[in-house]
């Protein structure tokens, strides 16, 4: 018998720094000590933190930072020869996180980060620095949290050709729409539960103008259609204008209010845009609830992928970075958009005034005589055909609310009838319009 061969010798540690140790990186430091053994066998290696940085090194981040060194100076934690792979959980699309990632795969080390702005801006310069050095560029973190969906797209629908991508991407408008749903609250009521509970920012602009949305969108859209990103293409809606009301009327018609990112390639180009939209109620984001997310991604082959769960919070997002510290351990990576950059194609902008479809439209109006004939001949000049009408008292008592649904038509003729419409002296407040999803 020919001898065994000798076991292989076995692999050094992984060795990791973190910059910025706010609740996501106190999660890291708590999923590494909890499951150091586990993801160890899983990773082949151990995997170790050796250096820490961040702003105050004296704040009680609830989890013991004395074993690890900190640095004070970033660029001595990226230079540092016991450094592997940086991690940077610092935020914002520049500043010193954008400086922190290039000098890190500048020097060759790797880079995990959560944050989506800066790969949603930045992203392409960021991916051909990684591919000239040959190190990698993770980002599982920055879309959709805990869920797996970016490892999903880039390598387990990889031989598909993807139709579209859309889904339920912000977890703050998503708990403020459930508690209008549920409970009949105002869009301000929600919020401030929302502030309440720690899923709303005190300033929540980013979150319910579609800002955060956008940029995760953004990043879908690159992964799943081969194109390069372009966050300034996305057109962006988002929810401050909505009333009890909306919520009331779409699931009359058997829909539910979801704000929803949608990316999607024909021949005229590439469609990117977050809104709100009625959603139909059988649909299965219809029943995301709270803070979560989901995604959905529509393969040639595969057919409809539904991904699902928490899309923030230490806990999973620390999961999703880990994920990535994991894969580089096992030396698995490729270019971080699935392919290289110089691959990558430039899709010009679709018009989202050309897309066809129903719409919902509300209004506010005043309670006189003439103000049906007015909107039915804004709509009539726009060339908007009405399929259903609603009329309502305002809840507040100042003025009567008109909800209908139009007939198949493209978006561009609703702008032109709500631009008339927002010019009357009877109107009160923004008029609202939501496509209705054929999902």
């Amino acid at each position: 018998m020919s001898p065994s061969p000798a076991p292989a010798a076995p692999r050094p540690p992984l060795r990791v720094a973190l910059a910025g140790i706010g609740v996501v990186g106190g999660g890291v430091v708590r999923l590494l000590e909890a499951n150091r053994d586990l993801i160890a066998r899983r990773a082949g290696r151990p995997i170790e933190i050796v250096a820490l940085s961040a702003r105050d090194r004296h704040k009680d981040r609830g989890v013991d930072l004395s074993p690890y060194r900190w640095e004070d100076d970033l660029d001595a934690l990226v230079a540092a020869d016991d450094v592997d792979v940086v991690v940077e959980m610092i935020g914002g699309a520049d500043g010193m996180a954008l400086t922190l990632a290039r000098h890190a795969l500048g020097a060759g080390k790797a880079l995990v980060t959560a944050n989506k702005a800066m790969i949603a801006h930045h992203g392409l310069d960021l991916a051909r620095l990684a591919e000239a050095k040959d190190t990698p560029l993770k980002y599982e973190a920055a879309v959709a949290g805990g869920i797996p969906v970016i490892k999903a797209i880039r390598e387990g629908a990889s031989a598909n050709a993807i139709a579209r991508v859309y889904g339920i991407l912000n977890g703050t408008c998503n708990y403020i729409l459930t508690q209008m749903e549920r409970n009949g609250a105002s869009f301000a009521d929600a919020l401030a539960a929302a502030q309440a509970e720690g899923y709303a920012e005190a300033d929540p602009t980013f979150d319910v103008d579609g800002i955060d949305a956008a940029h995760k969108l953004s990043i879908l859209a690159a992964l799943c259609f081969g194109t390069r990103l372009d966050i300034g293409a996305v057109t962006t809606n988002g929810i401050r204008d909505l009333i009890a009301a909306d919520i009331r009327e779409a699931e009359a018609l058997g829909h539910r209010v979801r704000l929803i990112g949608m990316a999607e390639r024909d021949e005229n180009g590439l469609y990117q845009h977050v809104q709100p939209c009625l959603v139909p109620a059988d649909h299965p984001l219809a029943y995301v609830p709270g803070a979560l997310n989901a995604v959905v991604a529509e393969g040639n082959f595969v057919g409809r992928l539904f991904f699902e769960g928490a899309g923030a919070g230490a806990g999973p997002t620390a999961s999703a970075i880990v994920a990535d510290i994991i894969d580089i351990a096992r030396d698995e990576y490729g270019p971080a958009f699935a392919m290289p950059v110089d691959a990558l194609d430039q899709a010009p902008p679709a018009d989202a005034g050309a897309r066809e479809g129903k719409h919902y439209v509300r209004l506010v109006v005043e309670d006189r005589i003439g103000v049906l004939a007015e909107i039915a001949t804004a709509m009539r000049d726009a060339g908007v055909s009405i399929e259903s009408f609603i009329q309502r008292g305002d809840d507040a008592g100042d003025g009567v609310v008109i909800a209908l649904v139009t007939h198949e038509g493209p978006a561009r003729a609703i702008g032109a009838a709500l631009a008339a419409l927002a010019a009357s002296d009877h109107v009160i407040g923004a008029p609202m319009h939501m496509p209705i999803l054929a999902l």
